[in-house]
């Protein structure tokens, strides 16, 4: 399930057979691509999205898989709102992910 923000795309996945999947998850990637900016500014917004993930790991499904793609905008949002459309970007794809099951 995608479901973008305005700063960060998020995909969630959470497989039919839990079992396929090995302990300690949920895990989250990150896609910070050039298009943040140059190497400095993406090591910037990989830290701040890395820290901001880690408000999901205790609502998420240990077998949840969830893919993080940053937007130009997300060099120069700020880390509250950041956390905000990131939190708020997988808690509605969760939500439709469960509606559909």
């Amino acid at each position: 399930m995608r479901v973008g923000r305005r700063d960060v795309v998020a995909h969630v996945f959470r497989p039919s057979h839990p079992d396929l999947v090995t302990t300690g998850g949920p895990r989250i990637g990150l896609i910070v691509g050039k298009s943040v900016g140059n190497s400095v500014t993406r090591h910037a917004v990989s830290r701040r999205l890395r820290a901001a993930s880690q408000l999901l790991l205790a609502d998420c499904d240990p077998s949840t898989m969830v893919v993080v793609r940053a937007l130009p905008g997300s060099a120069t949002c700020s880390e509250p709102e950041l956390e905000q459309q990131l939190v708020g970007a997988v808690s509605k794809a969760q939500r439709r992910i469960e509606s559909t099951a």
